[in-house]
């Protein structure tokens, strides 16, 4: 009988139905971009658990393409590498589960190295056996405490010595080098790996992003997040939304762009170009469309740190130099920190595997994407240990110093399963850039012209 109205006796929890089963044929059809029904709905795959998101992404916290990516795959190994809190999400997840994979399917898509799935996340297990996801706040300490004081120094420096040519371009070359170790430091936080607590790290990152850099926060975290998701893939990583405004990436890109008889800039010549106008079209995208973003998604607390990081510098350093002297200052000192970023962020991509997702298991998807730059302590510093770009992708959410801990597992891993793991000097790698534009931009010329 059951209990009336004042029983002491609690009610129970309603027993869901998941006995519905599934084959990865359905899944595949819920992808959100299809015809009919089943086209329009996102389903995905955790743990052999079957979610329908299809209304979730909308309000799911990393971003709605992130999760839309994944939709009629199996995200189970980008679900474990994107959230650092498992057992709480998974309680969220709960109520929006389906069904299950049917007993006589396999635990990943047909399509995936099923080996290289299990020794990944066995790879996985140990990782955080060893405690290598864990952040050493001492280390950290000493990364933003010498952000703090390049960033003082640079302005002490035209204090000091006043704004002639000398002191100026000392001073601008401080202002450079912070605010570039300062996209390493953000890029730290915005992964969760600077603090145990995502809610502090996201909180840092507001405030870093805001106080001293003047972007925000939630509009990279909306692009970075696809970025990893979907690495070097056409229409799902944001970091190809240049092909084809500015450059032709990767063969099967350009080869696509040269039939379509598309020329909207002459990408024969793009390796030439790309040094200086990359740099060029990212400083007023970077400072201008933050400020739309946070309009358009109502951020009012990260558009009231943008406005007060510019009220910041001006009131800093206008009273030093004058107005035009400040300008030319901080534009110029913003062109050559987007050079520096460009160089770092693209060495490990722009040279390797670009093309349409393939939905490969998730260790393929990222090493195909990536590759190092060789270890050592200027090139850990001066790319904020991106030069373990294959680690990285690997564990996004691991702390930057334990990057050189996990590589010969990575490697190791590699090996057994035949897989390239590519790593460069330096040199080496920024030169790659240009030879995989050039190669890229004649692929394009050729398709333009017989295709």
């Amino acid at each position: 009988m059951p209990p009336q109205s004042g029983d002491t006796e609690e009610q129970e929890e309603p027993i869901l139905d998941f006995s519905q089963l599934f084959t990865w044929e359905e899944i595949a059809i819920h992808t959100g971009q299809g015809h009919g029904t089943s086209g329009q709905e996102r389903w995905l795959v955790i743990d052999r658990k079957i979610y329908d998101v299809s209304k979730f992404y909308l309000r799911h916290p990393g971003g709605r393409q992130v999760i839309s990516h994944y939709a009629g795959q199996d995200a189970t190994d980008a679900f474990v590498a994107f959230h650092k809190d498992k057992e709480l999400v998974k309680k969220y997840l709960k109520p929006l589960q389906i069904g299950e994979l049917a007993p006589d399917q396999p635990t990943s898509e047909p399509s995936k190295n099923k080996l290289l799935v299990e020794d990944f996340r066995e790879l996985r297990a140990t990782v955080e056996r060893m405690g290598l996801l864990k952040p050493n706040y001492f280390f950290f300490f000493l990364v933003f405490l010498h952000i703090l004081v390049l960033d003082a120094a640079s302005w002490l420096t035209v204090w000091y010595f006043g704004s002639s040519l000398v002191p100026f371009l000392i001073g601008m070359a401080l202002f450079v080098t912070a605010q570039a170790q300062i996209n390493w430091f953000q890029h730290d936080l915005g992964h969760f790996s600077v603090i145990s607590k995502t809610t502090w790290n996201r909180f840092l990152h507001i405030l870093v992003m805001g106080v001293q850099k003047g972007m925000v926060a939630s509009w990279w975290n909306h692009l970075h997040n696809q970025h990893h998701a979907k690495p070097n893939c056409f229409r799902k990583d944001p970091d190809l939304n240049m092909h084809p405004i500015l450059f032709s990436l990767g063969k099967t890109l350009s080869v696509e762009l040269g039939k379509k008889k598309k020329k909207f800039m002459p990408y024969n010549h793009q390796h030439k170009y790309f040094s200086f106008l990359a740099p060029a079209f990212l400083v007023p995208f970077f400072q201008f469309i933050v400020i739309y973003f946070s309009i358009k998604r109502r951020k009012w607390l990260e558009l009231f740190l943008i406005v007060t990081y510019n009220i910041r510098v001006c009131l800093m350093y206008v009273p030093l130099m004058g107005f035009k002297s400040f300008m030319a200052y901080y534009w110029l000192a913003r062109y050559l920190e987007s050079t520096w970023f460009i160089w770092v962020s693209q060495m490990n991509h722009i040279p390797m595997h670009i093309d349409y997702d393939q939905n490969l298991d998730w260790v393929s998807t990222q090493l195909q994407a990536t590759c190092n730059v060789n270890q050592s302590w200027f090139n850990d510093w001066f790319t904020g240990h991106l030069n373990f770009q294959i680690e990285h992708h690997l564990f996004p959410t691991m702390p930057r110093h334990n990057y050189w801990k996990v590589a010969p597992l990575v490697k190791s891993l590699c090996a057994t399963h035949g897989i390239e793991y590519k790593s460069k000097t330096l040199l080496t790698a920024f030169a790659d850039i240009l030879h995989s534009l050039k190669d890229s931009g004649e692929h394009w010329l050729a398709a333009y012209l017989h295709g």
